[in-house]
C-alpha cells in the first residue's frame, strides 16, 4: 500500500494572493479605514488653501507638495491600521504558524497599503485640481505613473515600520518617527514629479525624477522582502 501524499504548501505566489484578498475583502466590507483616509486627506489638502489665503499663485506652484503631504499623512493611518488588525486576537500569529513563506505577508500588505494609497490619490487630484486651480499639463499617464510609484515607495518601508511598531506601546506615535525621516527622497521626488505634471516639463527633467522614484522603491522593496520575516519574529 502506497502512503498517502502530503499536500505541499502554497508557494510565496500563491500565498500573497490568498493573504492579499483576504485584506481587500476585509477593507471592502468595512469599509471605514478608506473612508477615513479620504476624509482626512481632503481635510489637509483644504487646509492648506485655508492657510495659504487668496494667494492662487502660491497654491498652483505647490500643489503637488501639499498632495503629497496628504497623502503622507494618510498613510500614517493606513499603515497602522493595516497591522491593528492582525494584532487584535493575536491572528498575525495564527498566520505565522500556516505553512507558508513568512515574506508573502509582507508583500500581501505592502501591496494592500499601496492600492489603497493609490486609490486615495487617485480621489485626491481632482479635489487638488478644483481647490488649486492648477490642470494636467505634460498627460495623464505622466501623473499615474508617479502616483503608482510615489504610492508603492510609502508603503513598502511604511510595512516594515508598521510591523516593527505594532506592538508597541506607543505605535501611533513611533510610525511616524521612523517612517517620515526614512521617505523624504521619495517625498520630494513624488511632490517634484507631479509638479512638473502640473506646470510642464520644458527641461524634460520627470524621467530623472521617475527614475528616482524606480530606484528607491527596488531598494525598499528588496530589504522589506528580505528583512520582513526578521521583524515579525522578533
Amino acid at each position: 500500500m502506497s502512503a498517502p501524499k502530503t499536500k505541499r504548501p502554497p508557494g510565496l505566489f500563491a500565498t500573497t494572493l490568498v493573504l492579499l484578498r483576504k485584506d481587500l475583502l476585509i477593507e471592502w466590507r468595512t469599509r471605514a479605514r478608506l473612508n477615513a483616509l479620504v476624509f482626512f486627506a481632503m481635510a489637509t489638502l483644504l487646509l492648506f488653501s485655508f492657510a495659504l489665503g487668496p494667494d492662487t499663485k502660491l497654491l498652483e506652484r505647490n500643489a503637488g507638495g501639499y498632495l503629497w503631504l496628504a497623502i503622507l499623512f494618510a498613510s500614517v493611518l493606513s499603515l497602522g491600521e493595516s497591522f491593528r488588525v492582525e494584532t487584535e486576537n493575536a491572528c498575525l500569529d495564527g498566520v505565522r504558524l500556516a505553512p507558508a513563506d513568512a515574506r508573502a505577508i509582507f508583500l500581501s500588505k505592502a501591496l494592500g497599503n499601496a492600492l489603497l494609497l493609490l486609490a486615495l490619490s487617485v480621489v485626491l487630484v481632482p479635489v487638488m485640481v478644483a481647490l488649486y486651480g492648477v490642470r494636467i499639463v505634460t498627460g495623464v499617464g505622466d501623473l499615474a505613473g508617479i502616483l503608482v510609484l510615489g504610492s508603492l515607495a510609502l508603503s513598502a518601508p511604511g510595512t516594515v515600520y508598521a510591523a516593527i511598531s505594532s506592538n508597541a506601546r506607543a505605535r501611533d506615535v513611533l510610525l511616524p518617527l521612523l517612517l517620515f525621516p526614512l521617505v523624504i527622497p521619495a517625498l520630494l521626488s513624488a511632490a517634484k514629479g507631479t509638479t512638473l505634471v502640473l506646470q510642464g516639463d520644458p527641461m524634460q527633467q520627470l524621467g530623472s525624477w521617475q527614475g528616482l522614484l524606480l530606484g528607491f522603491n527596488l531598494i525598499y522593496w528588496g530589504v522589506g522582502f528580505v528583512l520582513f520575516p526578521r521583524v515579525i519574529e522578533d
